[in-house]
């Protein structure tokens, strides 16, 4: 299972796991794969302390680690201060919070709809991270939602660090190597989190067909790939590798919602939805309560990114608590990003016993293609 992916990040298997819990990435670490920490919801101090831990967990094995630097945001540009940013939402978008939850049997208060801290999406906010970042021994840099900023590349080309980059469409891949990406996460709209529209199947090729033109780039497989056949079928269609990341919600390491894994290993493939209802940006999540509310003909339109997530967040943390302790609106509400590979997650286990079955299921694969091309 060598491929150039393996090489370039010195790693045992193509597989990369995105997640916000470290022990998912030591543990995808140190079972042959590369672990990346998603650290957009970190403070630089709270980034400090899960680097250090991976660092102590993983034996000098590799991982790397994920931000989200938009290129457009509200407030881009114009310095201003939380403050100032939860001043921008608008009294309709506050009240149908606070009605969604009432409806469901959920009291706030005035002052607990709006998130105190602003999401660490500005440039500010990520540069501090990615200086954490790089005070760490990793392997990897990974930017989503547009061009990495020039400091970030910039950083990474001094640290001899690959930087890596998602993307939806093909003018996206485009744009992404002419400005020095070094990895291609071609991810399509099966995944979970923020996705654009079309299929894996179909992007994959498209973008490697992009960028051949242009320089030699790895391209990793992302979107619904929860299998070792799937993982076969993305290196058969040219990819280098797949970046994975729901698979690993249900697993024994991860810090998902108790509630919300119990919804993850009874949904089917049908039952996400690509909803601006979270960050302002569509993002493919469990269809629930939450979701059909934003949907609805009396829901406000969700805000630009940071604002919509700045009204979300505090609520749907909320809603994870008392949906743990059995509170029947809270988990109707109850959701979480995941990709249509959900309807394949029917269990819990352990990372390793993951990754294990993963790679028999590619052999197979293998070989019924070698079986196949031989006639």
């Amino acid at each position: 299972m060598k491929t150039p992916i393996c090489e370039m990040l010195g790693i045992e298997l193509p597989l990369l796991a995105f997640s916000h819990c470290r022990d998912v990435v030591a543990a995808v670490t140190n079972a042959g794969g590369f672990g990346v920490l998603g650290a957009v919801t970190h403070t630089p101090a709270q980034l400090e302390r899960e680097l250090t831990w991976i660092d102590e967990h993983t034996n000098g094995k590799p991982y790397g680690a994920d931000v989200i630097i938009p290129a457009t945001f509200t407030g881009k540009g114009e310095n201003l201060q939380p403050g100032a940013l939860a001043g921008l939402i608008p009294d309709a978008q506050r009240e149908f919070v606070r009605r969604v939850l009432a409806d469901h049997g959920i009291e706030v208060g005035e002052t607990d709809v709006v998130a105190r801290r602003t999401p660490a999406v500005t440039e500010a906010a990520g540069e501090q991270l990615v200086d954490v970042a790089f005070r760490h021994p990793i392997k990897l840099i990974a930017n989503a939602l547009g061009v990495p900023p020039p400091f970030l590349i910039e950083h990474a080309r001094s640290a001899g660090i690959p930087v890596a980059a998602l993307v939806g469409a093909r003018e996206h891949a485009i744009k992404q190597v002419q400005a020095g990406v070094d990895i291609i996460v071609a991810q399509g709209g099966e995944a979970g989190g923020h996705c654009g529209e079309v299929s894996t199947l179909v992007l994959v090729p498209e973008v490697i067909e992009a960028i051949a033109p242009i320089r030699a780039v790895p391209v990793l497989a992302a979107g619904g790939i929860v299998t070792g056949r799937q993982m076969a079928a993305a290196i058969a269609l040219g990819a280098a590798g797949v970046w994975t990341g729901s698979v690993w919600l249900t697993t024994e390491e991860a810090e998902t919602a108790p509630h919300t894994v119990q919804k993850m290993l009874a949904a089917t493939s049908r039952d996400t939805v690509r909803s601006r209802s979270r960050t302002g940006k569509p993002s493919r999540q469990l269809k629930s309560a939450w979701t059909q509310a934003w949907e609805s003909g009396d829901s406000p339109e969700p805000l630009p990114m940071p604002l919509q997530s700045m009204i979300s967040e505090p609520a749907l943390r909320r809603i994870d608590v008392l949906a743990e302790r059995g509170d029947p609106g809270a988990q109707a509400l109850a959701t979480y990003w995941v990709g249509q590979g959900v309807g394949l997650m029917n269990k819990v286990r352990p990372v390793r016993e993951v990754i294990y079955e993963m790679v028999q299921e590619f052999l197979a694969a293998s070989d019924d293609l070698t079986r196949a091309a031989s006639g």
